[in-house]
């Protein structure tokens, strides 16, 4: 991992005045209040979690916003495990943590779950290909082998109501534009999809639901995209009526999702995206417009989280 550029000046805010603002903006985002009878999931790349250097306030801001959701999927913890205890601090006593250990890019992922709300079960761990099936890992038209995943996805199994789901938290290799690296995403995302497609068909099927969610560094989350199609080519979706804003806080990219397969779409009852960088520090957009992103980037994230409401 590595951090991104620590602003060269000083922000001082109020923290509640920036939460109030959080909360407004919730609404006008029509993120759902918790219900009992719903769950609310969400997924969020949380920049260099436990590299780089937020303050208290800082960490309050991100756990507001991790505390309106029932299970929240993480990505991008550094091995410092720091960050990750600062929210756990902060997001209330209801919620449990869980991570799995550092595997690429010297990269972890996380869930935090309303332990109120939801029962964690048993299955648990990370999603590997085994060597007698790498070669199942292929795409039309892609030469290169698949190998493994830089970062195996974090596979972790909860009961709502009487429903057993798997969450596969993904953040797939990102590299750069060139044909061997996007090759490479492209099977790490068919990889996940055809876990996901495998573990539902099986007879021995563990769960009733299957969900993959995280940072699929998808550029555009359609048909035609090379990583979308491979990440759907086994029957994942994603929200019917998705929302148009991005995930990212930089460009227009979709990197982040949420999938399920079709059967599930009828208890998807709303999703979205929050763009917190709407929100929050307007006094500091207003005084230095030019560097307000690199400032959201290092302290909150250059991602926003995305959500989904399921009712079963």
């Amino acid at each position: 991992m590595v951090a991104f550029p620590k602003p060269d000046y000083t922000f001082n805010f109020d923290v509640q005045a920036e939460i109030n603002a959080l909360l407004s903006h919730k609404q006008h985002r029509n993120i759902p209040a918790k219900d009992p009878d719903k769950l609310l999931v969400a997924t969020w790349n949380i920049a260099n979690l436990g590299l780089q250097q937020r303050n208290i306030d800082h960490y309050k801001i991100i756990a507001e916003v991790l505390s309106w959701f029932d299970v929240i999927a993480i990505q991008e913890v550094h091995e410092n495990l720091e960050g990750l205890f600062q929210l756990e601090s902060f997001i209330g006593t209801n919620y449990d943590l869980m991570f799995n250990d550092v595997g690429g890019n010297d990269e972890r992922a996380a869930f935090f779950y309303d332990a109120n709300k939801v029962e964690r079960l048993q299955m648990v761990g990370e999603l590997s290909v085994p060597p007698s099936q790498l070669r199942h890992i292929k795409i039309s038209g892609v030469t290169e082998v698949f190998t493994g995943f830089d970062r195996n996805p974090y596979v972790a199994s909860f009961m709502f109501k009487d429903k057993r789901i798997v969450f596969i938290n993904a953040h797939l290799f990102f590299g750069g534009e060139s044909a061997s690296e996007m090759n490479r995403r492209g099977l790490e995302a068919y990889a996940v999809g055809r876990y996901a497609d495998l573990e539902k068909k099986s007879p021995h099927s563990f769960a009733d639901y299957y969900f993959a969610l995280g940072d699929f560094n998808i550029p555009k989350a359609q048909p035609g995209d090379p990583i979308f199609d491979a990440l759907t080519n086994r029957g994942l979706v994603i929200p019917e009526h998705s929302t148009r804003i991005a995930s990212s806080i930089m460009s227009d990219a979709q990197y982040d999702q949420v999938l399920f397969f079709p059967d599930t779409k009828r208890t998807i009852k709303a999703d979205g995206v929050f763009d917190y960088d709407q929100a929050i520090f307007a006094a500091l957009y207003d005084e230095k417009p030019r560097s307000f992103k690199g400032y959201c980037r290092y302290y909150i994230s250059d991602h926003r989280p995305m959500w989904v409401q399921i009712e079963f």
